[in-house]
């Protein structure tokens, strides 16, 4: 299975479980080839992540993978916080950091470029608005390939 398929199934099958047990997932990745390929969710809640969250996450999602099978062959599991660099991804992350700095990469340029650093001055109708040092660019957040916060 492609690792691009097995990020969606991942995010649509465990963001709900994770929610109702009081988790946000905040990302997933699916890195490696072969027998080193790891899967990395990372989490975050109101009071922030401790080591027992990361555990207690880890064991819960291990039998969800396990049941609903969408790693085939082996992987390493990683449950980990997003850290001070947290992704942005999602429309409410994006809503919820106006104001704070941000690193953005865009999948295609956008007046140019396709690496941003600047300040999320909005996010409006798709818009991800950014001050790059005085000047300010728009990005669809469908071109927004990757997105974090840069503190």
């Amino acid at each position: 299975m492609e690792k691009g398929e097995v990020v969606r199934r991942v995010w649509a099958g465990l963001e709900p479980e994770l929610a109702e047990q009081g988790y946000e997932l905040v990302e997933v990745e699916f890195v490696g080839e072969g027998a080193s390929r790891t899967l990395r969710l990372y989490i975050d809640k109101e009071a922030g992540i401790a080591l027992d969250d990361c555990q207690a996450v880890s064991q819960l999602v291990s039998a969800l993978l396990d049941t609903a099978d969408y790693v085939d062959n082996q992987y390493l599991l990683e449950v980990s916080s997003p850290g001070i660099d947290r992704p942005v991804r999602k429309t409410a992350d994006f809503e919820r950091f106006v104001g704070e700095r941000m690193k953005v990469t865009t999948h295609t340029p956008t007046g140019g470029r396709r690496r941003f650093k600047g300040i999320l001055q909005e996010f409006r109708d798709g818009l991800v608005v950014l001050d790059c040092a005085g000047t300010s660019y728009e990005v669809h957040i469908e071109n927004v390939k990757r997105a974090k916060l840069d503190r």
